[in-house]
């Protein structure tokens, strides 16, 4: 029986997948919230984040008063969160859907950096809930690294994400415009972690697929791909990184069910083929609970805490699916 259900799910994910090429499903066109430019930014040094935090910062309450002034009440006040003197931007681009990278720890003196990569649904209007990702992960790393070991997390919103409902969630299309902009963050940070930092990528869901795409040109240590669909490419090794790869998937995560298929229609190439916690992909699969979806950094969890020990470089610590 149980079979007989697992086999029928994954039939309407294919025909649903098939649906949305044949006639497309889209979710409500974001606004596009008026709001001034970026700020004007010195190099990303160590010396220079205090300056590039409160330009972000200053970028932002303009961005609040814009949204404001034109009724974008929910995003306003998204705005205003950010602006906070709290708060460590790195980037922020109040325009349209939004983009915004924000520092969690020291950056400047941390041994070891993770940067997160958001899947879809993620704009400035849900930065929240990104936000409470990467703030765990900060949590846990410093409260299990070594003493006098200092970890620094990077949330990236660094690309326009695709609607869960759409198109191009089922492609790699955006996550191809995204690979050159992270490229190019990833070499700017490095002039920060410098030789001696670890620097790891930790990417969800249709953030996977970005971090795929980008992986042949990023000098990382580690890659973790969490509650993945697939990443377009077959194996691990062709990704085409010397980091160590890595995936989980919670027993309860949906993706599961989605069939690891990459297949042309109508012109279109659809699906993001091999599973990566499948044996066939290659990389090191470790655990992650009974957690669904968007439940990878729930604190206390096992997926939380074998993500905090990658990004520590406790690679023989990691628990094992």
């Amino acid at each position: 029986m149980h079979r007989r259900v697992r086999a029928w799910r994954r039939a309407v994910l294919a025909a649903l997948i098939t649906a949305a090429v044949v006639a497309p499903l889209s979710a409500a066109a974001r606004p596009e919230i008026p709001s001034p430019p970026p700020a004007t930014l010195p190099p990303l040094t160590p010396a220079t984040l205090d300056e590039i935090y409160a330009a972000n910062s200053s970028n932002a309450a303009e961005a609040a008063r814009a949204a404001e002034d034109h009724g974008y009440t929910h995003r306003a006040a998204a705005d205003r969160r950010l602006a906070a003197p709290a708060r460590h931007l790195l980037a922020f681009d109040g325009r349209g859907p939004g983009s915004a990278t924000e520092v969690f720890g020291d950056l400047a003196h941390a041994d070891h950096v993770a940067v997160l990569v958001p899947g879809s649904d993620t704009s400035l209007d849900t930065y929240d809930r990104f936000r409470t990702t990467a703030a765990a992960l900060h949590r846990q790393l410093t409260a299990t690294a070594p003493h006098g070991t200092r970890t620094a997390v990077v949330a990236w919103l660094g690309y326009r994400t695709p609607d869960t409902v759409s198109t191009a969630v089922l492609t790699t299309g955006r996550a191809e415009d995204a690979a050159p902009h992270l490229r190019a963050f990833i070499r700017r940070l490095q002039g920060v972690v410098g030789s001696t930092g670890t620097l790891s990528l930790v990417c969800h869901s249709y953030g996977s697929v970005v971090c795929a795409r980008a992986a042949a040109h990023l000098d990382v240590d580690d890659l973790a791909l969490i509650g993945s669909p697939g990443t377009g490419a077959d194996t691990a090794a062709a990704l085409g990184t010397p980091a160590r790869v890595w995936a989980a998937r919670g027993e309860d995560d949906w993706v599961g069910e989605v069939p690891h298929v990459r297949a042309g229609l109508f012109g279109v190439t659809v699906g993001f083929g091999t599973d990566p916690v499948s044996p066939a992909f290659g990389a090191h699969v470790f655990a992650a609970g009974r957690g669904g979806h968007s439940d990878y950094f729930s604190p206390g969890s096992v997926s939380l805490t074998n993500l905090a020990r990658i990004v520590l470089g406790d690679a023989a610590e990691v628990t094992r699916a």
